[in-house]
């Protein structure tokens, strides 16, 4: 450092109680002529010092980060907007965590209207989600909503994206894993409707989806009165082409259903004497 410089950092020093590796990024910004009294502040840790410091190195507007109020990781998100030349206007506040950040900068890079996602509300999954959408140039705005989580967004997504109808997803407010019980029913073709009473959960519906593959008739068990595990001991019954009256009744306990279908199905697989001594004859 020259005289000047010197005096200007030695005026600095004892100002303010720096530690060694913040006047180290103080005296490397007077040697190369730089303003340091955007970053020359104890509030900044030497590592924000050096993000500010390279900034200006390069003639970079740091003015965008040079804030105490961001994260390190943040500022080198708003710094390589800068160094790429996007508008850093769209996420350049301490709202959004670095992730968020980085999801806003990879919409930015692909040329896509990121300002129906560049909001604090949103998780840097779910603002993936919405980016996905805009990729595929879908109407993202049936899903870009914050109530739904990024599972839900995706499930949406999907069934756009295949021409599902999406509409049974807003019937009610269905959970992640219920959406994905109508989202395979919908690319099964099934009749779906037979199982979106709200008061299923997503196992129940599970059973009946099942049964409507298995082309048997769900609607002697598509009842919420009884439980998934019931329900899927009816529905193998059913597969197997029992007799299920028997154990059709939501107060019996599921193992005991288990026990009465696993019955009838030795019943069926026992042979009688009479076929093994047929069958012994007529190898002879």
């Amino acid at each position: 450092m020259n005289e000047e410089q010197q005096i200007i950092y030695n005026e600095i020093i004892f100002k303010y109680n720096f530690n060694h590796w913040q006047k180290k990024q103080i005296r490397l910004g007077l040697e190369k002529n730089l303003d340091i009294s955007l970053y020359a502040k104890p509030e900044f840790t030497e590592e924000k010092m050096s993000v500010i410091r390279s900034g200006l190195e390069t003639g970079l507007d740091v003015g965008w980060y040079a804030k105490p109020e961001f994260r390190e990781d943040q500022m080198k998100r708003i710094k390589f907007g800068l160094e790429k030349n996007l508008d850093v206007s769209l996420y350049a506040s301490p709202e959004f965590n670095w992730e968020q950040m980085t999801a806003i900068i990879s919409g930015l890079e692909e040329g896509l209207d990121v300002s129906i996602y560049a909001k604090p509300e949103f998780s840097l999954y779910q603002m993936r989600q919405i980016r996905y959408g805009l990729e595929n140039n879908i109407d993202v705005s049936l899903y870009a909503k914050p109530e739904f989580d990024e599972m839900q967004m995706k499930i949406i997504r999907l069934s756009i994206q295949e021409n599902l109808n999406i509409q049974y997803y807003f019937n009610y407010l269905y959970n992640y894993k219920e959406m994905e019980q109508i989202y395979l029913g919908l690319k099964g073709n099934l009749d779906v409707t037979i199982y979106l009473n709200p008061e299923f959960d997503w196992k129940e519906m599970k059973q009946i989806r099942y049964g409507l593959e298995d082309n048997i008739n769900v609607s002697l068990y598509a009842n919420t009165e009884f439980t998934w595990a019931q329900m899927e001991q009816i529905r193998l019954g059913l597969k197997h082409g029992f007799d299920v009256s028997i154990y059709l009744n939501p107060t019996i306990d599921w193992r005991e259903m288990q026990k009465h279908r696993e019955d009838m199905l030795k019943l069926k697989n026992k042979t009688p004497l009479r076929v093994l001594f047929y069958n012994y004859l007529q190898g002879q």
